[in-house]
């Protein structure tokens, strides 16, 4: 069944549209704008370059003329700081925005505009008024269990900030690698970043690497969210300093997952390649490593300009309970004193003495397993709020299909498109009000991505579709599985002449490039 859409391939969907006359843009077309929003015009002039084959003039001149694209600026509005208007009536394309953060989302509503035909480019005829439904739209990417370097970060960061994300959370840590180098512990980086899971070669980031990674998210209007993965999944710590860890704990799982996997068990105080979870921890009320803790979240919290540290807190299975409450009570009031707002993993809820106001990054299923609810409900009492990443929907690195080559299955997969569309966020936490939820997050985990190319045939088509619950109205009349399937049909295009590798898959009728 293919659905009739009176929408354009426009995803994620607009909170509203009207068909209108379109653009047609010729050698003589231009892409005017204020100074502020020079960089968004700009970009949107070398994605026309790039697409069309015109390079069209980026001038703040005031003489609109048909054929062009006019960015002006409303400071006057009081509404969403990231809302955009688009209109085409009067024979060029009027792009109007709060701010320059508004701006490029409509940048780059203008780029799935662009259509031809016989006549040449244009940009499709609309009357969009947009604003998100949530203010944290995020995408996580693991470069601990596979190293990704700067360029391919990069290359994420635009691949996902064309859907209209504006948070990249990165996975610095885990058993497997520690990525971003400590000037006060540098042995992390010295001795546990060389290998990746399944023995590939490792690496980390300089202070200039992180660096330049937030400078290039914050000028794509994305927001990084560093984690630093305590006390479970640092398997790391025990390589580069083992005087801060307990010994590692070899629990059935993490010997059944070998044998199933063909790894090695994990050996304390050497470097870790396998997919184990739960078996590290770092040592608790241990006056020298909670003062590393500190130490990293104040490093973490200097180097990074948003709001947010993420603490990990999950899969600690080789904690006690009454160890793991008082190490996140310690861990989430180490990230507090920066200045920053602590995110942790939903099992940190269970720990009485959170720090009020820690966002909680809920990653349970769609029906809830025992006790989750209660953890992520905890958030909220707290004075905090939630993330939604259901992991049977949102995770990116679970198989698309059965015999799909990549990915996992443990979250209930595989998992298809229409899964990860179909989902809606206030459904799944009961007893908690709607405006709890600030937002939605799509993680890829990289124990089978090793390289850019598996990363993105994981991710798409799916980021798209988590895309559109994070930003479109839940109540569009085309926000529907099929109206869905039948925009994004077209996207190939533009995804194979950016390099991105997709999954073809057989629940949408792609249409040939």
């Amino acid at each position: 069944m293919t659905l009739a859409v009176t929408t354009p391939s426009l995803v994620p969907l607009p909170a509203s549209f009207e068909a209108a006359p379109p653009v047609h843009l010729t050698a003589v077309s231009r892409v005017i704008a204020p100074a502020i929003l020079q960089r968004e015009a700009q970009s949107l002039a070398n994605a026309i370059a790039w697409r069309v084959g015109l390079e069209l003039v980026v001038t703040e001149s005031s003489d609109v003329t048909p054929g062009d694209i006019f960015f002006t600026l409303d400071t006057e509005s009081d509404g969403s700081a990231e809302a955009y208007q688009i209109d085409t009536t009067e024979g060029y394309v009027a792009v109007t925005a709060t701010t320059a953060t508004g701006a490029f989302w409509a940048m780059q509503t203008v780029r799935q505009l662009l259509d031809h035909d016989a006549d040449g480019w244009f940009v499709t005829g609309a009357r969009i008024a947009d604003s998100p439904r949530y203010t944290y739209r995020g995408v996580m990417l693991d470069v601990a269990r596979h190293f990704f370097g700067v360029d391919d970060v990069k290359r994420y960061i635009d691949a996902m900030s064309a859907y209209k994300y504006n948070v990249l959370h990165l996975h610095l840590t885990d058993d497997q690698g520690w990525r971003l180098h400590s000037e006060a512990y540098p042995a992390l980086t010295e001795k546990a970043s060389g290998t990746s899971a399944l023995g590939d070669e490792g690496g980390f980031y300089t202070a200039a690497d992180y660096a330049e990674i937030v400078a290039y998210a914050a000028s794509r209007h994305m927001t990084v969210v560093p984690e630093i993965d305590v006390p479970g999944h640092t398997h790391t710590v025990t390589v580069a300093y083992p005087e801060f860890t307990k010994e590692t704990v070899i629990m059935d799982s993490v010997v059944e997952g070998a044998k199933l996997f063909g790894q090695a068990l994990p050996v304390h105080g050497q470097p870790y390649v396998g997919w184990g979870v739960g078996f590290s921890s770092l040592k608790i009320d241990d006056p020298a490593t909670d003062e590393f803790v500190n130490t990293i979240f104040r490093e973490v919290a200097q180097a990074t300009p948003g709001p947010f540290v993420h603490l990990g807190g999950d899969e600690s299975l080789g904690t006690t309970e009454e160890d793991f409450a008082a190490f996140i009570a310690m861990a989430s009031r180490a990230v507090q004193a920066t200045g920053k707002t602590a995110v942790a993993w939903h099992e940190a809820g269970k720990a009485p003495d959170l720090a009020p106001g820690t966002i909680g990054q809920y990653w349970g299923f769609l029906e809830p397993q025992p006790g989750y609810e209660d953890e992520a409900r905890a958030f909220v009492e707290k004075g905090g709020s939630l993330v939604l990443s259901p992991a049977d929907v949102s995770y990116l690195d679970m198989k698309p299909t059965a015999d799909h080559p990549l990915g996992l299955v443990w979250a209930k997969g595989p998992t298809s498109v229409e899964a990860a569309y179909t989902w809606e966020p206030t459904d799944i936490i009961s007893g908690i009000a709607p405006e709890a939820i600030i937002g939605v997050e799509a993680p890829l985990w990289t124990e089978s991505a090793r390289t850019m190319a598996d990363v993105f045939t994981l991710a798409f088509p799916r980021a798209a579709a988590v895309a559109e619950i994070a930003w479109s109205p839940q109540d569009g009349s085309e926000r529907t599985w099929e109206s869905f399937r039948t925009r994004v049909a077209s996207h190939p295009s533009a995804w194979q002449a950016e390099g991105i590798t997709f999954h073809n898959s057989e629940e949408i009728s792609w249409i040939p490039a």
